[in-house]
């Protein structure tokens, strides 16, 4: 149930080289097991970042009895174990399969959908996206060629807050205000194709009342449209990506000339949609520490990890967890009076805090590419401000989208600072100060 995996990936092309990718994608999955410094890595794809309590015990218990205690949480709000021991495959699996976490052994690592955590709790967005993201997993595994995508394939549905839209899809549902949803195509940022279209809108269902979050019939009908409609764009990138012969992993890698039939797969799968520009996108906004609606709780992991018992902590009481992509956790079913509890507990609770917006690589001793233990460092954050990320080497692993820090190891005792070099020992203030600038001058 293990694969090796190569230690380094491709070369990047020159500017208007076509990637071509000649092997599969490395990414860790749950039965695919990454070889680090600190032991065995494993990846578990959770759509919407959803865990049912007794989840999140069996998730708990393998990072204690497997691992090193600890559950780290990614930017697509994935779950990681670490310092996993080399024979462990098996009995993980089992685990997680008990559990109802490994739904498909084929699909495991293609199960990439991020989902707007909020939904239907706050009364902010116009759909119930998690619903959507329930739906699409199953769509999802449901569809044998579908376990083609990459690993780093993502689906992002937005509930038309614009909390999750920009973080870079390459297939994104955002659900609109009079019912209707954006199909957006490709990852922001990435070059336009000519007479490609940027994204499709689908109509809303007559009598559709999804704009308030309703589930009427009608509502169910434009969800269902929505979830075909990203499963068969998610199969003409396949198709593309098979005629182009360069092993795309996304559709942004795709040659020029090879542009998926995005209008041809909606009308095969019986969807009407109208193709239109794509708009520009919101950068993405979590949601601050604390109430989320009356009845649920946001609260973030310190760097993104979670111990056993903080994680233990959230699920007590809680009707179900799910993992942001801000590495955060909304606890749904949890109100107010908890957060002492919880803070008590080493969760960031609160938006005055300087560790809210922090976030951190690996680094040393985990990882042997990282050239510092940039976790250590990243704890020494003295006031808040901007986002920051710290890197370990210029992969800049996990780092945020839009307009954040780069703190950028060069050394065991050096650093960049947004390009500036900085000696270990004056990190805490160059950060502070990077943090309060305002974002124009940067």
């Amino acid at each position: 149930m293990l694969a090796a995996m190569p230690p380094t990936p491709p070369p990047t092309p020159e500017p208007g080289e076509a990637r071509i990718r000649d092997r599969g994608d490395a990414c860790p999955g749950a039965l695919r097991l990454h070889p680090a410094d600190d032991g065995r890595l494993a990846r578990l794809r959770l759509p919407a970042g959803r865990l049912t309590p007794r989840q999140a015990e069996v998730l708990a218990r393998a990072a204690e009895t497997l691992g090193d205690g600890r559950i780290s949480i990614t930017s697509r709000g994935n779950a990681e174990l670490r310092g996993l021991g080399e024979g462990c495959g098996a009995e993980l699996a089992d685990l997680l399969a008990g559990a109802g976490l490994l739904p498909s052994p084929t699909h495991e690592r293609v199960r990439n959908i991020v989902a707007s955590p909020g939904a239907g709790l706050d009364g902010l967005g116009h759909a119930d996206v998690q619903l959507w993201a329930r739906a699409l997993d199953a769509a999802l595994c449901a569809e044998p060629r579908a376990a083609s995508l990459s690993g780093r394939f993502l689906f992002v549905l937005d509930d038309g807050r614009g909390d999750v839209a920009g973080l870079g899809g390459d297939v994104s549902l955002i659900a609109g205000r009079d019912g209707s949803v954006l199909l957006r195509i490709g990852s922001p940022g990435a070059p336009p194709r000519p007479k490609a279209p940027g994204g499709f809108r689908l109509a809303a269902a007559a009598g559709d009342d999804t704009a308030d979050g309703g589930d009427t019939a009608d509502g169910a009908d434009t969800a269902a449209d929505a979830v075909r409609a990203a499963l068969a764009a998610a199969l003409a990138f396949l198709d593309a990506a098979e005629a182009a012969g360069n092993g795309a992993w996304r559709p942004h890698e795709l040659p020029d000339g090879h542009v998926p039939d995005w209008a041809g797969a909606l009308a095969r799968a019986g969807i009407t949609a109208e193709p239109v520009p794509a708009p520009p996108l919101p950068v993405p906004r979590p949601p601050a520490p604390g109430p989320l609606g009356d009845h649920a709780l946001h609260v973030l992991a310190p760097l993104g990890r979670l111990t056993a018992a903080q994680l233990r902590a959230l699920a007590d009481g809680a009707d179900e967890l799910r993992l942001t992509p801000w590495r955060g956790v909304v606890a749904v079913g949890t109100r107010a009076g908890r957060l002492p509890d919880l803070e008590a507990y080493g969760l960031v609770t609160r938006p005055d805090l300087p560790s809210v917006g922090v976030s951190a690589c690996t680094g040393r001793p985990g990882c042997a590419k990282s050239l510092a233990d940039v976790r250590t460092d990243a704890a020494l954050v003295q006031r808040g401000g901007l986002p920051v990320h710290y890197s370990g080497c210029e992969r800049r692993c996990g780092h945020p989208h839009g307009t954040w820090v780069d703190v950028l190891a060069t050394g065991d005792d050096t650093y960049l600072v947004d390009g500036v070099p900085t000696p270990r020992t004056s990190l805490p203030e160059a950060v502070t100060t990077a943090r309060s600038l305002p974002t124009h001058t940067r």
